[in-house]
């Protein structure tokens, strides 16, 4: 077993072959995180009983033929969703010590898929963040230079992909925290159309925005693990009642006539001149297999990172008014009185990043400033929307780069919020027009740190995209590339 070269879908393969078994899978995963976690600090909470005992259950569904595609697969879970009886944190002291009681709905679907939880993942605390270096728990650590960031949030996810301390993860992605790490990690990460998968027990930052997707080798992987995770939850308003297509089904095939834009907007001041050479590369591969490639206009592009830095803070500061130290989470010692509890319950469970933008927030929220602020955001989020629309009217994908360059040094960003954020500008606008979007590896820079391609699609089309996506890697030898640990 050639651990760090499986996939989900060469490992399911052998599993159903017999050449190995779920155990022997899971312990050979349990040994690789024994090897190199404590170095990148990938993982914060580890379950091995939990996930041999998830084994042995797989191994008895192989043997019995009632086997999915996930069973008996080594998955790493973002520290974001409720996971029965095992510690959630949110990488926050807030919620150092929580435990929740349910399982949030990916969980549970991916349990029911047989799926083997090997623990819960690093990331920026309450998800906001774009390099993982505002976790509680410390700082995670790229594979592919220990120096550097592994992006965020997702990060610790990326980081146990990349290092191979799982065959797949699940990341939730706001303004770009499954594809920005992807892209930083050589991974391909997909965030699906808003509403595609339940948001019901991830814990949230920004309600409109935020949305669960894999984090995979490769784009059938991909493919896999959202089947599983995708579909209507009635526990959760915001889930798209709408058929889930089989995507691993939609893979193949010719993308011959498949019409792809290129926003000039995107490729600009600013973007690494390496990666807009392999873009161009990937623009004349696709020709090469077939598509079209059209030049498109998203005209209200640059607005992307005020909209989203006033809309995503006001929705956080409502979101996490609820960690007042009564019901649960951290409470400060010895409080006088009720103010001196929320104050200081508040002041020492948050770290500095969340309360920039709880203040941020409430300061557009407030009498006075709700106008000029919030509500003109919500004006531009429609009309960025808008130009996705029209864009879509001539083509059916769109194509620009993920990040604007690789992976930058730990700490390089950590005193400037604004060159922070700007890690994330070819990725909000997705969000904010609740689009799938996929990042799939499509280079390396001259110092071997991988690129990534994004491809973004119509709402609901993420079959689509991920055809793209699978025509592009069976071609190109990039998603094989594998760090040196």
């Amino acid at each position: 077993m050639d651990f760090p070269y499986l996939t989900i879908a060469s490992a399911a393969a052998a599993l159903r072959q017999g050449e190995f078994s779920a155990i022997e899978l899971t312990r050979a995963a349990l040994q690789r995180i024994e090897a190199y976690n404590g170095d990148l600090n990938a993982y914060i909470t580890l379950d091995p009983e939990g996930a041999l005992a998830a084994a042995e259950v797989a191994d008895r569904r192989l043997k019995s033929g009632d086997a999915t595609p996930l069973t008996g697969i080594p998955i790493a879970m973002k520290d974001i969703f409720c996971t029965r009886g095992l510690r959630t944190t949110c990488s926050s002291r807030m919620l150092a010590d929580f435990v929740p009681p349910y399982d949030a709905t990916v969980v549970r679907k991916l349990r029911e898929a047989g799926a083997v939880m090997m623990g819960k993942t690093n990331m920026d605390e309450f998800a906001m963040g774009s390099s993982t270096e505002t976790s509680y728990f410390g700082i995670t650590r790229n594979p592919w230079d220990r120096e550097r960031i592994p992006g965020g949030s997702s990060g610790g996810s990326a980081a146990a992909m990349a290092a191979s301390l799982c065959l797949g993860a699940t990341g939730t992605d706001t303004g770009g925290s499954i594809r920005q790490p992807a892209a930083l990690t050589g991974l391909t990460g997909l965030k699906p159309t808003y509403g595609r998968v339940s948001r019901y027990g991830m814990i949230a930052f920004a309600s409109s925005l935020d949305q669960a997707g894999p984090m995979t080798w490769t784009a059938e992987d991909a493919a896999l693990l959202l089947q599983a995770m995708a579909g209507h939850d009635p526990l959760d308003s915001t889930s798209i009642d709408a058929p889930v297509p089989d995507y691993a089904a939609h893979l193949n095939g010719s993308i011959k006539g498949l019409r792809i834009g290129v926003p000039g907007e995107y490729f600009g001041e600013g973007l690494d001149p390496a990666l807009r050479e392999v873009l161009d590369n990937a623009q004349q591969l696709f020709r090469k297999l077939g598509a079209v490639i059209f030049p498109v206009s998203l005209p209200h592009t640059e607005y992307a990172i005020p909209t989203y830095y006033i809309l995503a803070p006001a929705e956080a500061s409502s979101n996490l008014a609820r960690y007042d130290g009564i019901k649960f989470g951290y409470r400060c010692d010895q409080p006088r009185d009720l103010s001196d509890l929320y104050t200081r319950t508040r002041a020492e469970g948050f770290g500095s990043e969340v309360k920039r933008r709880i203040m941020l927030g409430t300061y557009v929220l407030s009498s006075g400033y709700y106008d000029a602020y919030y509500r003109k955001a919500q004006k531009v989020r429609r009309l960025i929307a808008g130009d996705f629309e029209t864009a879509f009217h001539q083509v059916d994908l769109l194509l620009t780069p993920t990040t604007p360059s690789t992976a930058f040094r730990l700490g390089e960003k950590s005193d400037d919020p604004v060159r922070m954020y700007l890690s994330d500008i070819f990725t909000i606008n997705v969000n904010l027009a609740g689009l799938p979007g996929i990042s799939v590896p499509c280079g390396v820079d001259g110092q071997g740190l991988p690129m990534g391609m994004q491809l973004i699609g119509r709402p609901l089309e993420e079959a689509v995209m991920l055809k793209a996506a699978h025509a592009y890697q069976q071609a190109t030898g990039w998603h094989k590339r594998r760090p040196r640990l």
